[in-house]
This record gives C-alpha cells, structure tokens and sequence, in this order.
C-alpha cells in the first residue's frame, strides 16, 4: 500500500506532459473549444503590491449552499502571481455594454487600472469597477494545479447586481457576442 501511495504522489509531481502523453495537440484542443460559447468576467485582486485584473471565460458556480465559484488561470498571465497570492478576489460578470473592460483585461502589456475613474476599491480593499453589470467578491478557499493553469475556489461572501436586465458578454469562436432576444430558440 505504501509503495502505491508513492507511486501516485510521484506521477502528481510530474510535469503534465509526462502524465498526459498521449491526446490531443494544443491546437487540436482549442478548436475543439472554440465553438464553445462562454460568458465573460473580469477577476480583480490585490494581494498588497498593486491591483491586478484579468479577462476570464472559466468562471463558473459550482455551488449555492456554500456560494462557490471557479475560475482557472494560465501560468502565463502577468495577472497569476498577484491572483494566486491574494486572499479575495472580485469576479465581474460582464453585460454586452462592458466590452471595454473585457478588451483592458484582456489586452498585455498595458496598465489596466490607469484611468482611475473607472475603478475604485470596495470598503474592503478589493478593487473592482463599478460599472460591471453584476460582481461577486469571495474568499479564496482552494487551488489545484491543472496542466499550465491553477484551478480556483471562490466562497462568494459578497455581491451586487444591477436591478436592469442586461444581455451577457459572451465570447465565441476568437470574438465577442451579445445574447438577446434574438438569439432565444424556440422550445
């Protein structure tokens, strides 16, 4: 049993190529993907050396009793360290009028909270932009490595949702969508 119990915590401290090797390329997977429409966040943090924000089509609830909520960051994101040192994080669910925010989030290489008259911080720290359609701001409570992403747990501990109805921010095949009345399908 012991050897076995080895055995496994070597292959989870493998590099993900070695205990993945065979299946699809990365181009392969992302095709796939593509025709996989996504709602569109922002997450914010600041784990005290500045804010942070980040476009994101991974959140989603896994939870309501507790309030869950994940996301997942790629290694590669100038946002990660920050991310996945902060103890909070405020996730944005985005309407189709908060396209901008998506593309600074979304864009490298730019400072995302220089116009300070799009963001503030919550009596809390956090910073967050007011003008999302809906936020959550939650505690993070678990990481899990996957491949060359971090996987995370969110226990939702605060919210604010617009009272008007908005059409989402949906991301599809490499550009962004509304959802509205005309895209409901009859049933």
């Amino acid at each position: 049993m012991t050897e076995l119990r080895a055995a496994e915590s070597t292959a989870v401290d493998e590099q993900p190529a070695a205990r993945f090797p065979l299946g699809l390329t990365a181009d392969e997977f992302k095709l796939a993907f593509r025709n996989h429409a996504a709602g569109v966040a922002v997450i914010t943090a600041d784990d005290g050396e500045g804010p942070v924000g980040l476009t994101a089509t991974s959140v989603f609830s896994v939870s309501a009793e507790p309030p869950l909520l994940v996301f997942s960051i790629s290694a590669h994101s100038s946002s990660a360290p920050t991310l996945l040192r902060a103890e909070n994080v405020v996730v944005h669910l985005l309407a189709e009028d908060q396209l901008d925010l998506a593309q600074l989030c979304a864009t490298s290489g730019v400072d995302r909270f220089a116009d300070t008259g799009i963001w503030t911080r919550l009596v809390t720290g956090e910073p967050y932009f007011p003008a999302a359609h809906a936020w959550i701001r939650g505690r993070v409570v678990d990481t899990m490595s996957a491949g060359n992403s971090t996987i995370v747990a969110v226990h939702a501990l605060q919210s604010h949702v617009r009272e008007e109805a908005a059409a989402p921010l949906v991301y599809h095949n490499r550009t962004w969508h509304s959802l509205g009345k005309a895209s409901r399908l009859p049933v």
